[in-house]
């Protein structure tokens, strides 16, 4: 395993493995980007915040086991920040991502989503505990743009991953007792 350069900045917590918890991870990752000079706008934090939503989306359904939380390390290095989700559940693996993955699919459009944001991502087993490891990464400037420019995805790529995120705000977004308050979220 190739090594990676000592963290410049790092921030990493355990959260419940709820919907409520991936909200919280999404909402702290993206006020740790704003104080590390990424503000809540910049094409950095957008991107790394939809990432962050997606793999802790997935981690609280796909990597639930009841009574273990997981976990969320994000790193800046070299010009990288890397994305860390990791869960319980060694034996549900996220699908490969490739072209030919089913867009009608019920599943696996979150991590299409993430191949399409990221520079890279993969999966790594867990040494110590039962469990995985679901991870992205951002090449960044100084300046805090991306370093790679991004090919325009495909009409219908660009409506799937539309409504991907659509489905995570609603999913994520919602709360017990939004039908009492007029059904708005807050």
């Amino acid at each position: 395993m190739p090594q990676r350069p000592a963290p410049e900045r790092e921030f990493t917590m355990r959260f419940t493995s709820t919907p409520r918890g991936a909200r919280l991870a999404r909402r702290l990752v993206s006020h740790r980007l704003d104080d590390w000079g990424h503000p809540y706008t910049t094409p950095v934090n957008e991107t790394l915040t939809l990432i962050t939503a997606e793999l802790t989306a997935n981690a609280v359904r796909h990597g639930h086991v009841p009574g273990r939380d997981f976990h969320v390390q994000l790193n800046l290095a070299g010009g990288t920040f890397r994305i860390e989700v990791t869960d319980t559940r060694a034996e549900k693996l996220p699908p490969a991502s490739s072209p030919e993955t089913d867009s009608l699919s019920e599943s696996g459009r979150g991590i299409l989503l993430v191949a399409a944001l990221a520079d890279a991502w993969g999966v790594s087993p867990c040494r110590a505990a039962p469990g995985k490891t679901v991870w992205a990464e951002l090449r960044v400037r100084t300046e805090g743009h991306p370093l790679t420019h991004r090919v325009a995805p495909e009409p219908t790529d660009l409506d799937l991953l539309l409504a991907t995120a659509s489905l995570l705000r609603d999913d994520l977004g919602s709360r017990p007792g939004d039908a009492s308050r007029g059904g708005r979220r807050q």
